[in-house]
């Protein structure tokens, strides 16, 4: 049976988000989307508000990871993360930061590689 990339997706969401949980973060909330964009996963780092974003790579040609955060990717992020903000009430009470987790998948061998503050 087939794996589809939707189940790629969450299974690297999922290995992502334990990752970050042993470096001491707690995870706040999951996929959560707007009309502007989505946040794959929303964590706590001590009193500051991460905003992660996952991508899986089989290797690392074009670039890897990072090199797929675009313009348009990072503006979606940017508004999205907003858009949480606003919903929450938390506009200038947090300090906020957005993340990559770039998991390689080397033959069913998951490895995270976990980028703070992306942009800002």
């Amino acid at each position: 049976m087939k794996i589809t990339s939707r189940e790629l997706g969450n299974q690297a969401e999922d290995f992502a988000a334990k990752f970050l949980i042993a470096e001491g973060l707690t995870l706040l909330e999951r996929n959560v989307t707007f009309k502007v964009g989505e946040i794959d996963l929303i964590m706590q780092d001590k009193k500051s508000l991460v905003f992660v974003e996952v991508r899986r790579r089989k290797h690392l040609q074009y670039g890897g990871a990072l090199a797929s955060i675009t313009a348009t990717k990072r503006k979606r992020l940017t508004r999205a993360a907003l858009a949480y903000l606003q919903r929450r009430r938390l506009m200038d009470k947090i300090a906020c930061r957005f993340d990559l987790v770039a998991i390689t998948d080397t033959d069913g061998q998951l490895k995270a590689q976990w980028i703070k503050n992306i942009f800002q």
